[in-house]
């Protein structure tokens, strides 16, 4: 029996929620929710004031992470999102699953109609965050 070689290209997660849009709202829900809820305060306080620049930077950010245009790697050469994170004064596994759990609301209120995907990019976020707070402090080493 011949093997059948499929010729589909597998989904990216970028295309799998419908592209940009819906990346910026969930990125916008997720920092109303980091302004407006308490339960975010300490994750909040280590923002500066005018959040605008971060809701670009992350929408770029998870855009290209997802599979999309790549114009944050572009904007940044050499940049590496962890080691950044890590170096974030009040960065600990407290202010790591805030954000964990700013971005799951944020998600599931965004793209309802994918729990999945919302379930296992949470996941991978969580995993990323937690690494982030162990290494807080500590230099470049990526």
């Amino acid at each position: 029996m011949d093997k059948i070689e499929s010729t589909a290209k597998p989904v990216l997660p970028f295309d799998r929620i419908g592209g940009r849009e819906p990346i910026q709202r969930m990125v916008d829900r997720f920092y109303d929710l980091m302004e407006s809820e308490p339960d975010f305060a300490e994750l909040r306080a280590m923002h500066a004031a005018d959040l605008s620049p971060m809701r670009e930077s992350l929408t770029d950010f998870l855009m290209a992470w997802m599979g999309g245009p790549r114009d944050w790697f572009e904007k940044r050469p050499g940049a590496c999102v962890m080691s950044a994170h890590r170096a974030l004064e009040g960065m600990n596994y407290a202010t790591a699953t805030q954000w964990v759990l700013a971005m799951q609301q944020a998600a599931k209120d965004t793209i309802p109609s994918d729990p999945d995907f919302v379930d296992n990019m949470v996941a991978a976020f969580a995993s990323m965050s937690k690494a982030m707070a162990a290494n807080a402090g500590k230099g470049d080493s990526h």
